[in-house]
């Protein structure tokens, strides 16, 4: 009995045995014949995988006409497994590399891995690929990656259009998107709309026989995957007025910026000294980088939106109509033709007697003094820090001391002092309108960007509101109705208080300081400042709109260290309202002494070629440059505005004034987003107190 026991007990087990092994096998057959999947792992050795690179998306003006778009380059990419039996010297020299680099391109790949592909040499041109490509079957463990790269066809708008450059390892470990080798936006509509015009990648499987020759896809594809090109843009910028706008600005340092007030589109915005937005692209990036970087005048920095400037007489604008709204004053509201304090006067050029009207026409000193003090001191308020602190509401309406929200990264608030730092500088009521009056004729403690002064010339011309400004007006073949666009912005002031303003612009531009900027028979609107500046010769301001009713474009124009506004800016703003009203103009002598008018020096600063092989000079001097003072960083600081992606990406730090080598009174801590921020900060107090 107990045999035939032990003899099913092993039948038992003989059974799960078998059992056993039939699944094992049943599992392998299907691995090995039914399961594409695990037949690509198996043959990676045969099988190569190709990234493809999706089309960065194009980047239109107004009109259609392209302002980006891509050329096709080559990655040479590197397996040092793969690599055998190599002609180095004759590899070195297609290349035209020395064997030294070829040296430690390879120990710098095979350091990243000895069996996944790595980038050997990058953006390598259409005409030198197609000679390599003949003999790339000689070299086992090389293979060619298609890229393409930007192309600015028009060489300008730089600070607009901004630059793309390969990511780095930090922002890969932040961003799962992105690998090794990819690029992304650094600076301008290339970084804001980095997410819209970037795509999405694809990757192909294509095999390959033992001569490194592809022999088509595996599978038939099957195992692919489609990239999805990125969104064309359709820009509100004018090529054209862009490109007129800096000829005006050339050998000047400055900035323009030109919106249309219905709807906010930016139709131009110029810093300069600028650069040729071609420089950034390709192997010459680095170098070329670097050069721009250390040049004095700052040619990556956008003024336009980054340097805080008193934005002088200009100013007259806002102050009265804050004024005219708290009742403070009326349009026929006159003062005695002087304004001091103690022993400190303040004159104007002689004029007959006036009222507001007259006092913007004229562009009276005593009587915006007078006014601002009428509105600080006013004994409707208890104590000089309300009245202040009213004034100063209404000024942050017009979005002065505040971000607009611009689709352009990078953008600064500008500056309008609070009560508590005047309490910090003179102690808390020790302080009253005497002490601060030259904020009414847009001195003092004052910065505001050309953006800001533009967007408030918007507000102006449309009596009380503005959209917020704009580079991009279409994303594909849809409305960019991202960030607010459509959204009116109310300032405080009532639309009927802005008809004196713009009567006495008129008068600017008919009969007083800007006489120069009048053109055809349109009725323009503006104003001229000559704003004081402690570290040179004085700038050159105008602000204005164009026609008076129905404006079609507004204008802000700053000039450094030119002189009055009605020698340079005013004519420049002019010029390109005319240019954009007309497409021509009517006063060529006018339009000549503009464009040859010799601010700075230039000279081969020593650039790079481009890609396309055509010399690219730029520079302004090293020496004998004229003063400027924009709100500038230090050499030190590394940083120019369109600073490398690094820098934008520094944790939160703490930063007082006291690091800022100022008066001791002025140790206000700062909490800013970013280091590089905290020194502009840093620099934006230094320029005002020192």
């Amino acid at each position: 009995m107990s045999g035939a026991s032990g003899s099913g007990q092993r039948l038992v087990v003989a059974g799960i045995f078998t059992a056993v092994i039939l699944i094992f096998m049943t599992r392998l057959f299907y691995v090995q014949v039914l399961e594409d999947s695990y037949t690509v792992s198996a043959n990676n050795n045969v099988l190569r995988y190709m990234i493809d690179y999706p089309a960065r998306g194009m980047i239109y003006d107004r009109k259609g006409k392209i302002l980006a778009f891509n050329q096709a380059v080559y990655d040479l990419m590197v397996i040092p497994r793969q690599v055998k039996d190599l002609d180095t010297n004759e590899f070195c020299g297609l290349l035209g590399i020395p064997k030294e680099d070829f040296i430690a391109k390879m120990e710098k790949a095979r350091v990243f891995s000895r069996v996944k592909s790595s980038i050997f040499e990058k953006q390598i041109s259409a005409e030198n690929y197609a000679t390599f490509q003949e003999k790339l079957y000689k070299f086992k463990g090389f293979y060619v990656q298609p890229r393409t790269l930007r192309k600015y066809p028009n060489n300008t708008a730089a600070h607009v259009l901004g630059y793309i450059g390969e990511v780095n390892d930090e922002l890969i470990a932040k961003n799962p998107y992105y690998r090794q080798g990819d690029y992304i936006g650094i600076s301008g509509v290339e970084q804001s709309y980095e997410g819209e015009l970037r795509g999405r990648r694809g990757v192909r499987i294509v095999m390959v026989d033992v001569f490194n020759r592809e022999k088509g896809s595996y599978k038939n594809g099957e195992y692919d995957t489609v990239a999805v090109a990125g969104a064309n843009l359709t820009s509100s910028l004018d090529a054209d007025l862009q490109a007129y706008g800096e000829q005006l600005l050339a050998n000047k340092v400055g900035s323009l910026v030109a919106i249309e007030p219905k709807t906010g589109e930016i139709l131009a915005m110029i810093s300069s000294p600028s650069y040729d937005p071609n420089l950034l692209v390709g192997r010459v990036r680095s170098k070329n980088y670097g050069v721009l970087l250390k040049d004095p005048l700052k040619p990556l920095f956008n003024r336009a939106m980054q340097a805080y400037y008193p934005p002088g007489s200009t100013f007259k604008l806002t102050n009265a109509l804050a004024s005219l709204q708290e009742g403070i004053i009326t349009p026929s509201t006159s003062f005695a033709h002087s304004f001091s304090v103690g022993s400190h006067a303040v004159h104007c050029h002689p004029h007959p007697p006036i009222a507001l009207e007259g006092a913007i026409q004229y562009s009276c000193n005593p009587y915006f003094c007078n006014t601002f003090r009428a509105f600080i001191d006013n004994k409707k308020f208890p104590d000089s820090e309300t009245g202040y602190n009213t004034w100063r509401n209404y000024q942050l309406s017009f979005g002065i001391g505040t971000k607009i929200g611009v689709d352009m990264p990078h953008e600064l608030k500008g500056l309008i002092p609070s009560t508590a730092f005047y309490d910090k500088v003179y102690g808390r009521h020790h302080w009253k309108a005497s002490t601060i009056y030259s904020l009414g004729i847009g001195q003092g403690e004052l910065g505001i960007t050309p953006m800001q002064m533009a967007n408030i010339i918007c507000i102006i011309a449309n009596k009380g509101y503005y959209y917020t400004p704009h580079i991009i007006k279409k994303i594909g073949a849809k409305t960019n109705t991202s960030r607010g666009l459509a959204e009116r912005h109310y300032t405080k002031i009532s639309p009927e208080n802005f008809d004196i303003i713009h009567d006495g612009m008129q008068k600017v531009v008919e009969a007083g300081t800007a006489r120069i900027a009048k053109f055809r028979d349109v009725v323009v609107c503006g104003k001229t400042g000559t704003a004081q500046n402690p570290h040179g010769k004085d700038h050159s301001l105008f602000v204005g709109f164009a026609p008076r009713e129905n404006p079609r474009i507004a204008i802000a124009v700053m000039v450094e260290n030119a002189g009055f506004g009605a020698t340079w800016a005013a004519p420049i703003a002019s010029l390109m309202m005319e240019k954009f009203m007309y497409d021509s103009i009517s006063r060529p002598e006018l339009e000549e002494r503009m464009k040859k008018g010799m601010l700075i020096h230039m000279q081969d600063n020593s650039l790079e070629k481009k890609d396309d092989g055509i010399d690219a000079f730029y520079g302004p001097s090293l020496e004998d440059l004229i003063p400027h003072a924009p709100i500038l960083l230090n050499e030190s600081d590394a940083v120019a505005a369109d600073v490398e992606l690094e820098a934008n990406e520094i944790a939160m730090s703490d930063f007082t004034i006291e690091n800022c080598d100022l008066p001791t009174n002025h140790n206000e801590p700062i909490s800013t987003p970013d280091a590089t921020m905290a020194m502009i900060k840093c620099e934006e107090l230094r320029y005002n107190f020192g």
